[in-house]
Parts: C-alpha cells; sequence; structure tokens
C-alpha cells in the first residue's frame, strides 16, 4: 500500500457561536398583558404570515431559537413569514429579579398571555412554534383559541401533569435556585432536560456553550418561579375520538400538528402519549435519530420537516433544488466574505462557547 502525504491543509477555526441579543433583524417590544409584561422579539415583515414561538425551561428567544432560525434553509423559508419569539417573564436575558411578592402564573395564565401579544400586533392567526413548557403553553392556547391556532408545530411536548419524581426533582431544583442559585445539581438536571443523556460524547462543545450559558445568563430565582410553575402544570384533557358523529364535540387541537422529539431525548414517551391522544387525521409524530435537542444537534432535518409541513397547509410553494442550492451559494458567500473580514483583524480569543456544528450524514428522520 502506497503511503499518501497531505499537505497544504490549513487549520480553520470552528466559526464563533455567541447566544447574543444584539442581532440588526430582531426588535424587541414589551407587551403588557393582564398578568405582568413579556418581551417579544420580531424577525422578518410584519406584512407575512405569523409564527409564535415559545421557548423551554432555562431558555428564552436567544439560547432556545436563534441558531435555528438563522440556518441556511431556515433562512430560506422564513422569506415568506414573520417571527415573533416571546419570551416568559422574566426569562430573558438579562431581566431583574421578580418581586418577592410576585406571583409567577400558571400555565393557563402564561397561554392566557398570547391573547394579549396577538392584540398588540394586530394578528388574527398564527402558526404555533414550542419547544418543552412552551409546547404546553402553546397546546394550551390552541385548545381554548382553536380559531387563532392555524398550524401547530411542537417539540417535546407533555400533556400530562407532573409526575411524582418530576415534581420531586424539580422541588430540589427550585429550592436550590431560590438558595444558592445555579448549583451543579440544578445545570445537570437542565442539561439532562434538554439533552438526554451521553451528550457529551455526542457534541462536547455545545455542551460547554449551554453550560456556560446556564452558569451566566440565566436568572435563578426568576427560572425557579418558572419551574414551579411548570410542575403544577394540569393534564390537558385532550382525547382520540375515532367516531367521525363525536370529533366536533371532542376536546383536542383540530388544528395540524406536527409532533417532534429526538430519539435521544427524554420525553420521547411523553411525546408518544400525545401521539396517542391526538387526532391521527390531522397528526404527525416524528422521532429524529442520534440527537436529543433537535434544534440543536439536527436543525437540517428539523427545518426540512417544517418546511414539508407548511407546504402541506399551503402556506409556500415547494422550494425546488436548484433554488436551495442558489440560495445556499449565496448565504456560503456571504459567510464566506465575514471570513475573510475577520482575517484582516488581529486573531480573537477563542473561549469554550466557540463551537462549530455538524450534520450527521448518516442519521435519518423516522416519521410514523
Amino acid at each position: 500500500m502506497d503511503d499518501i502525504e497531505l499537505r497544504n491543509i490549513q487549520l480553520q477555526f470552528p466559526q464563533a457561536r455567541t447566544m447574543s441579543r444584539e442581532d440588526s433583524q430582531l426588535h424587541e417590544e414589551r407587551v403588557e398583558t393582564g398578568r405582568g409584561s413579556v418581551v417579544v422579539a420580531v424577525q422578518g415583515n410584519r406584512s407575512r404570515p405569523a409564527i409564535l414561538t415559545y421557548h423551554d425551561l432555562g431558555l428564552n428567544y436567544v439560547s432556545g431559537y436563534q441558531t435555528f432560525f438563522n440556518y441556511i434553509d431556515m433562512r430560506a423559508l422564513l422569506e415568506n413569514f414573520c417571527v415573533y419569539h416571546v419570551t416568559a417573564p422574566g426569562q430573558e436575558e438579562g431581566a431583574p429579579t421578580l418581586p418577592e411578592d410576585f406571583v409567577y402564573p400558571t400555565m393557563d395564565e402564561l397561554s392566557d398571555q398570547l391573547s394579549f401579544v396577538l392584540s398588540h400586533f394586530g394578528l388574527r392567526s398564527v402558526i404555533g412554534f414550542g419547544v418543552g413548557a412552551g409546547a404546553n403553553v402553546l397546546a394550551r392556547y390552541a385548545l381554548a383559541h382553536p380559531g387563532k391556532i392555524e398550524a401547530l408545530c411542537i417539540i417535546n411536548c407533555v400533556s400530562t401533569q407532573a409526575g411524582w419524581i418530576e415534581w420531586g426533582y424539580q422541588k430540589l431544583n427550585t429550592r436550590h435556585l431560590r438558595s444558592k442559585g445555579m448549583t451543579q445539581g440544578v445545570l445537570d438536571y437542565l442539561m439532562w432536560h434538554h439533552f438526554g443523556r451521553g451528550t457529551e460524547e455526542r457534541n462536547h462543545d455545545l455542551v460547554q456553550v449551554y453550560r456556560n450559558y446556564f452558569e451566566r445568563h440565566v436568572n435563578p430565582t426568576n427560572l425557579a418561579l418558572f419551574i414551579d410553575s411548570y410542575i403544577r402544570r394540569t393534564d390537558l384533557n385532550i382525547v382520540r375520538e375515532m367516531d367521525p358523529g363525536r370529533k366536533n364535540n371532542t376536546h383536542t387541537l383540530s388544528m395540524p400538528v406536527i409532533n417532534i422529539t429526538g430519539a435521544l431525548s427524554p420525553h420521547v414517551d411523553d411525546t408518544v402519549t400525545l401521539n396517542g391522544r391526538l387526532d391521527p387525521t390531522n397528526s404527525t409524530w416524528m422521532k429524529i435519530q442520534d440527537c436529543g435537542m433537535v434544534l440543536e444537534e439536527q436543525p437540517a432535518k428539523v427545518s426540512e420537516a417544517f418546511r414539508l409541513f407548511l407546504q402541506g397547509q399551503g402556506y409556500v410553494a415547494p422550494l425546488t433544488e436548484n433554488k436551495m442550492a442558489n440560495y445556499r451559494r449565496a448565504s456560503l458567500e456571504a459567510l464566506d466574505v465575514v471570513s475573510k473580514l475577520q482575517t484582516q483583524t488581529p486573531a480573537p480569543h477563542w473561549s469554550a462557547s466557540n463551537i462549530n456544528i455538524t450534520e450527521n450524514p448518516i442519521s435519518e428522520a423516522v416519521v410514523c
């Protein structure tokens, strides 16, 4: 066997990954509701159809959705939409500690706040996009106001009330967050909640980004209030009715629903339970392999599924391969220009929050 010598291999630093609110494409507005105020970040042309997002525990619109909605395929899709990112009270970056006498809204009251958001921006209806606790909030709003939600994309959504094990762990977490701040135990639980197990082996850099974020940019007291509200959630009480004559009187999600989870997520069984309670004629369950936090670890798979879901509802025209290739080429050329400009400046200090996410070409989505 001949020896092959590799020459002229240029070492490249991974593209800097930061979680920053300094994005010129987003405009933040504070919306007053019946239970305090919420921060809403608007991304895109407001004359376009609206997508409303809601984040999970320990996150906000920046840490929960910035990377996914800046992904190349999603940027191509979002030329046709305007995104309204809702952040739960006190969960925005740099939020002051809520007063001691502040009574945090329940999950139903958090969903009621969305009516004020839609009214503030003059939105008649939206497409819901939620993860974890945010998916539960959107599902509650969709049940109470089915005419306001045209379609619903939910990730790791739990439809039942908290079990004793979850309740016990989260009660301990809230106690530590109030008295000691972000302890190692709380940090480990948050990492498990979002990524499942074995994350260090899958993507060590991504783990460091989120560990650093939870330690430095999350208000512990405010997070404790949000967690406490989440574990006090009630059952959604939705049922699957197969009798066509009784479907109109059934308490269920009547709009099209795509229910997504990661194969390594700790919430797979919860999504299966929810799938068994939904109407199979207007819902789809999707499990994506080799990931726990699907928006971070498999953005290509989720963006493709979301695009096809919207195409099925008639919101966007199918994208041809040539059009997608041209858009990706233009985006890469823009990134190349930025990279050349950065090489003209002194080399930056690369911290643990710099990552390079690479899609696994072997992974395949499993749709049932």
